[in-house]
């Protein structure tokens, strides 16, 4: 069974960083593109960024310049590097994985982590 667990979530203040990572089991790693969304109760699932099996990566507008994704197709694992973290940024992140080279619609990606909270708060 595909699994996407997800960890790194947490309470932090704003100006920190984070790094969320997520583990994935049960698929072929190399065929998939790996995407980090991000979602706050009662709004769309917001993409945030996604990775390609073979190494490039891309990030929303909304973001880029503080978060970026990073990942290793031997561990299996994509990461979520955040920095500069604003209050608005508190939501419930989630990794997902899709057929290779999928894009920014949620709609588009197979599997889905259980997520894990972010939330910046002074």
């Amino acid at each position: 069974q595909v699994q996407l667990v997800e960890s790194g979530g947490g309470l932090v203040q704003p100006g920190d960083s984070l790094r969320l990572s997520c583990a994935a089991s049960g698929l072929t790693f190399s065929s998939y593109t790996m995407a980090w969304f991000r979602q706050v109760s009662g709004k769309e699932r917001e993409w945030l960024g996604n990775r390609w099996s073979g190494g490039p990566t891309f990030v929303a507008d909304s973001v880029k310049g503080r978060f970026a994704i990073s990942g290793d197709n031997a561990k299996n694992t994509v990461n979520l590097e955040m920095s500069s973290l604003k209050s608005e940024d508190t939501a419930v992140y989630y990794c997902a994985a899709g057929p290779n080279l999928v894009g920014t619609e949620s709609s588009a990606y197979s599997f889905w982590g259980q997520g894990t909270q972010v939330t910046v708060s002074s």
